[in-house]
């Protein structure tokens, strides 16, 4: 199984790394730049956006970050990993997020969302989520709630609004494992 890199600055990336340790993949805690060497896929968890960005601007990670999207290793952002990948943040997705869209933490909520090219219907839950405001020709929206986009699709990166990874929700991270094992020469099963 390929070796996930879930990004540990800020956030829930306890919860990512159980779900993939779950589905048999090897997990390693990204804190700094040295280690995203030998990574077959990345998840950028939810969390706080303002502290991931100032967490990943200490730790010198940005360029790093760019550097392993652009090889080609497939990407998974939750939550406020959406906003750190847009265009306004690490600038690795053709898409502009607003912040806390669906209002504060007591408007959370959960719904299914009909994603057919994840696997069907995909449970998502909503805690101050962002939602897509703007984004490029190149970007697939997969999922909308009240005409917003909620998941989105561009190259090797698929971003989220919602974390999956509470909702015992699996299909994004197989999506992330089975690309990660193609991109890197393994035969997906």
């Amino acid at each position: 199984m390929p070796l996930v890199g879930v990004l540990a600055i800020q956030g829930d990336f306890q919860a990512h790394a159980e779900v993939l340790r779950g589905l048999g993949a090897e997990v390693r805690e990204v804190r700094a730049p040295g280690h995203l060497e030998g990574l077959d896929g990345l998840i950028i968890p939810g969390g706080e956006s303002t502290t991931m960005t100032l967490g990943i601007e200490r730790e010198g990670l940005a360029a790093p970050l760019r550097a392993l999207v652009a090889s080609g290793k497939p990407v998974l952002g939750t939550c406020a990993g959406m906003i750190m990948l847009d265009r306004l943040h690490l600038g690795l997705l053709d898409v502009t997020c607003e912040r806390n869209a669906f209002g504060r933490q007591v408007r959370s909520f959960e719904a299914d969302l009909d994603m057919p090219g994840l696997g069907g219907t995909v449970r998502g839950v909503f805690i101050r989520a962002p939602w897509v405001t703007g984004h490029g020709e190149g970007v697939e929206v997969l999922a909308q709630i009240e005409d917003h986009p909620v998941a989105v699709r561009q190259g090797n990166i698929l971003a989220v609004a919602f974390h999956p990874e509470t909702a015992g929700e699996t299909s994004l991270h197989e999506w992330l494992l089975e690309r990660a094992q193609s991109t890197n020469g393994r035969q997906t099963g």
